[in-house]
This record gives structure tokens, sequence and C-alpha cells, in this order.
């Protein structure tokens, strides 16, 4: 009988500190749930600015001006007085070929053009007999001292001779045709430079046969260079292009040279697109851009590395904000359907009568988030331009990316909480 009196007091106990526990967890939840959230945000002052607008694209380090040579005629390389990184001048030796063959032709045809000259000769002291011959018939014919059957045999022998001339004369004119355009090929067996510049590639070695470019493409001999006149050519986003205009200023940086940074200007954008992964997800569309620039340096070498900021367009004494600060906001409303099932239908809560999404940013007053639409214009890497909306002075949200882009609402209490310094390290 005891031991059950015991066994109830013991359940009676345990009941009852679950039940207390359980209205504590309720009061605590109900405390919890009444308490009005505060959101941590950062804060900075709307000020005045100068913002410029960049474009940043990557390409290679090129010379503005370069002539690859090929060879004309086909032959074996004989003498190759330079090499790669040499320092040429205009009309200096650059390659040799063999030209034996050349030579051969060229006697050949000078030997069928004194025959043909001397056949000429021949032709035209016969011309002239037959034609004398021909005015005296004439003449007779004319008194009736000559019969017609005469005369016709007299202009027919004139006739013949003057297409013997003529076709003797062609023969002249075609020899000398063929020996110029030997002549010429055989000119073509010395290549001298077209430019001062530097040998930037050499593709070639001596005694190596080489194809000319009559019926082929021909073999690529030599690059010569001018390293004096540097420029970057960079591809720019097909979105990015329409921003950029001729004359506009350049911050051009090589990989090879760390922390330099070379001024240019663009010289030159390009009309034809460049596309890379055609028909695929990874397509990308872009436009060749040239930048002359004005302090190169004389490392500078054809193919190295570069990045360029291309300064499109800057606007001072301006109000600027944070370009995180500036959001488009999106409602999300809910409704049940029939069955039960809840279905999101997202509305734009910031958009005008056209259906155009509206720009916000939000400022701090009295302890609370008020939302501001505004109008933009362009933006650096840090800050964009504020055009409507906002008057200067006003403490606006620049942080947290989280709160900007989903938790702030109008009305939000917030606490601003200080920027981390960053510590400084004293050598």
């Amino acid at each position: 009988m005891a031991n059950g009196k015991t066994k109830s007091k013991k359940k009676l106990f345990i009941f009852g500190g679950l039940g207390l526990l359980l209205v504590i967890l309720l009061v605590v939840v109900f405390a919890a749930g009444s308490k009005e959230e505060i959101i941590l945000v950062t804060t900075e002052k709307v000020e005045k600015r100068t913002i410029t607008q960049t474009v940043a694209a990557t390409g290679t380090i090129e010379p503005e001006f370069k002539v690859v040579i090929t060879p004309e005629v086909t032959g074996e390389i004989i003498e190759l007085p330079v090499k790669e990184g040499d320092n040429v001048k205009k009309g200096q030796l650059l390659i040799r070929i063999k030209g034996d063959q050349y030579k051969a032709q060229k006697e050949q045809i000078e030997a069928g053009l004194q025959s043909a000259r001397a056949s000429l000769k021949i032709r035209e002291a016969e011309l002239q007999k037959i034609s004398a011959d021909f005015n005296r018939i004439k003449e007779l014919h004319a008194k009736k001292l000559a019969s017609d059957a005469e005369r016709e045999t007299a202009e027919a022998n004139y006739l013949t001779a003057k297409a013997s001339y003529d076709v003797a004369v062609a023969n002249v004119l075609q020899n000398e045709a063929r020996l110029k355009e030997i002549l010429e090929a055989l000119y073509k067996t010395t290549i001298y430079s077209p430019m001062e510049g530097v040998i930037t590639s050499l593709n070639v070695e001596l005694g190596e046969r080489v194809l000319g470019s009559n019926f082929t493409q021909g073999t690529e001999l030599m690059t010569v260079s001018d390293l004096k006149n540097i420029e970057a050519v960079v591809e720019v986003d097909e979105n990015d292009v329409v921003l950029i205009s001729k004359g506009d200023t350049a911050i051009v940086k090589v990989d090879a040279f760390k922390d330099k940074e070379f001024k240019g200007i663009v010289t030159q954008i390009g009309n034809s697109a460049k596309t890379k992964g055609l028909g695929t997800q990874e397509q990308v569309v872009n436009f060749e851009v040239r930048i002359k620039l004005l302090n190169p340096d004389d490392k500078l070498r054809p193919g190295m590395s570069c990045t360029a900021d291309i300064q499109t367009e800057t606007v001072s004494d301006v109000l600027a904000v944070p370009i995180q600060s500036v959001t488009i906001r999106s409602k999300t409303t809910e409704k049940k359907t029939e069955e039960g099932e809840e279905d999101a239908v997202v509305e734009r809560k910031n958009s005008d009568r056209n259906g155009k999404p509206k720009e916000i940013v939000f400022i701090v007053e009295n302890g609370k988030a008020k939302s501001v639409e505004v109008t933009t214009g362009i933006s650096d890497a840090d800050y964009i331009e504020i055009k409507s909306g906002l008057k200067g002075g006003e403490e606006v949200v620049s942080g947290s990316y989280r709160a900007i882009s989903r938790e702030l609402q109008d009305g939000s209490k917030v606490r601003v909480e200080e920027k981390r310094k960053t510590a400084v390290t004293k050598k």
C-alpha cells in the first residue's frame, strides 16, 4: 500500500514538471514571436563624387605595324644573314633564294629574243621590197601598162609580206614580255626588308627549300615588326562594345609587368564579330578593339597577355551611392487553390505602368528603413550615379547584401553597425 502511494507521488511530480516546462516554452515562444525583428545594416552617406565608367577586356600585346615575309618564287635558301631578334633597316637584305633555274630560263629567252629580232629585220626588208613592187605595178596599171592579174598578184604578195612582218613583230614582243617576267622572278629571289623594325619570328633555316606564293599560300619566312609602336588588341563583349568610341582613354596592364600601367587610346573598333562556341550554351560574341599604347616599354614583346580598362564616360560632381545599395525588389504573395495547395505568385512591387522594374535604395530615418525610388546613371567598380530621388546627405543602406535584396521593407527596424576597419601592419 505504501509503495503504491509512493509511485503515485512520483508520477505526479514528473507530469507536473513536464507541464511546467511546457508552459515555460510556450511563454518563451510567444515572447519571441511578439518581439519585432531588428535588422543589422551598414550605411554610407550620400555624397557627390566623380565617376568613370569603364569596360574591362582581355587580349594580347601586338606591334601596330608588322609585315609577314613570304617568297613569290620557289627555291633553296642560299643566304640568310639575319636571325630572330635582330634589328633591321629598310632595304636591308633578309634572304636570298637560289635562282639558277631562272638564270637558265633568262638565257634561253634572251636567245629566242635575238632570233625573233633577226627574223623581224628579214621580214621588214622583204616587206619594203614587195611594197615597192606593189606601188610600181599600181602606177603601171593606172597607165594601162599592167594587167589586172599583175596588179592582183602584186597586192597579194604585199599582204602576205605584211602579215609575216606583223607575226615577227608579235614574236619579238612576246619574247620581250617573257624576258621581263623571268627578270622579275630572278629579282624576287632576293628579299629586302620593307621597313625598319625587329625580326620577331624566323621560321626557316639556311639551305631549306621554300614554296613561292604564285600557286599556293607560300612559306612564311619571317615577320618584321615595328616595336616602337605597340598596341593592345583586346576582345570586348557585344553588350559593352556599343559603349566604346574611338579616342577613349584606356589603362592597360601587362601580366609580365605586374603593377605597371600603360596609358592608351582606342584607335580601332572591329565591325565584324568573333563568335566562339557557336550553337552551344557557351556561345560568346566579341568584337576586336585596338588600343595604341602611349608609353610603351622596350621590353614589351608581341603575344604578351594583357588586360585593359577602357574609360568610356566620366561625370564629375554627381550624387553617388555604393553600387550594391541599388536594388530591384519583388513581392511574393500566396494563394490557395481549390485542392488546398499553395501557389506562389510573384508580383513586381516596384514597377511603372509599362511594367518596367524600378530601382530603389533604402535610407535610414529614426531607426527605420525607408525605400526611395531612384534614377541611376553610369557606374564604376564601387559607386553608381544617382540622377534623381536623393538630395545628398542621406544615410543609405550599403550592406548587407541579404538585407538589401531580401530582408528590408518599408518601416523595418534597423540597427546600424560600424564598418570593420582593416588593420594596417606597421613595418
